[in-house]
């Protein structure tokens, strides 16, 4: 769905406003992806707005309400602080990098400023979480809600078994087009990943099987001649990313299983991978990943299942 930047910047000071809408034109023409935008423009807005709430009590915020070219660190800072007391500090860490690019853009793109308020803001630091890895029996019992013959449930299992078989990403299990899929001869999906970067995966028998279904289905609906691979149950809609997770929550509710989300089964993925000796650059490869830390941070909450597995097999202390 596109971005309404309309609907985010109304009610912002004329100088916000312009700016704002000059850095999302910036940051379409660099083909920054969708979500990115959003989250970056989003932060910016809702930094205006805090410092709009807190005219009345602190009038030294007046002049960076109005235009952001007045912002300074502290106010960077409170807004920060704000955001871990009232949000998350995780939440608080995203805005910060999406300041972080907003006031570059200020300094070094359109010169309006010497130096960024960001130089000297810390980040601020967020407690590891262990996000815990689907379990077969898990995924099996989400898949259990699925059997029937709707357009629904050929959906919901073709999405829940591509997240479970290849470990993508929600948003590039949702913006999947219909060309992308590739049946006849390679059992295929192209994901567009981040940073532009495109990668083909391979899908097993299981995982094969119900999306030839649910595109048997989808040829007989009311949406089927739209570009976009998942369709909504009623109209002719495309299914967004938010609708996907709602569907999974929903389904999850309904199988008994909490906390079901998509990122729960790229951490399986990279568990299963890892468990199996699979190497470790075969594996940044097909989750897309450029970065040495993803390997070691995703399936870190079954490391030690791992490591008690290798234990056991290798067998140190009992071979005398």
């Amino acid at each position: 769905m596109p971005i309404d930047a309309g609907k985010m910047l109304a009610g912002l000071p004329s100088p916000w406003r312009g700016f704002l809408e000059d850095w999302h034109r910036s940051l379409r023409s660099g083909n920054y992806p969708e979500t990115t935008r959003y989250n970056y423009l989003l932060a910016a807005a809702q930094l205006a707005r805090y410092l709009q709430d807190r005219v009345a009590s602190a009038p030294d915020t007046s002049e960076a309400a109005h235009d952001p070219t007045a912002v300074a660190r502290a106010h960077v800072e409170e807004f920060q602080a704000w955001m871990v007391e009232t949000r998350s500090p995780a939440t608080a860490l995203n805005k910060h990098k999406a300041l972080q690019q907003f006031f570059k853009w200020l300094a070094l793109d359109e010169e309006e400023i010497d130096r960024s308020p960001m130089e000297r803001v810390r980040q601020p630091k967020t407690p590891q979480k262990l996000i815990p890895i689907m379990r077969d029996d898990d995924t099996r019992r989400i898949l259990d809600t699925c059997r029937g013959r709707a357009f629904v449930d050929r959906r919901d299992e073709a999405i829940i078994r591509l997240l479970y078989n290849t470990g993508a990403r929600l948003s590039e299990v949702a913006s999947l087009h219909v060309d992308d899929v590739s049946l006849a001869d390679t059992d295929t999906v192209r994901y567009h990943g981040k940073g532009a970067k495109d990668r083909r995966v391979r899908l097993g028998p299981k995982t094969a099987r119900a999306m030839s279904r649910y595109l048997r289905a989808r040829s007989q609906h009311k949406g089927s001649l739209l570009a976009e691979l998942w369709l909504a149950d009623r109209g002719t809609r495309a299914l967004a990313a938010n609708g996907i997770k709602l569907m999974l929550k929903r389904r999850g509710r309904r199988a008994g299983v909490a906390n079901v989300h998509a990122h729960r089964w790229r951490h399986n993925f990279a568990h299963e991978w890892k468990r199996a000796g699979g190497d470790t650059g075969d594996l940044m490869l097909l989750l897309g990943w450029t970065s040495d830390d993803m390997p070691r941070h995703y399936g870190a909450s079954a490391a030690a299942e791992r490591a008690q597995e290798s234990q056991s097999r290798v067998g140190i202390g009992e071979r005398v």
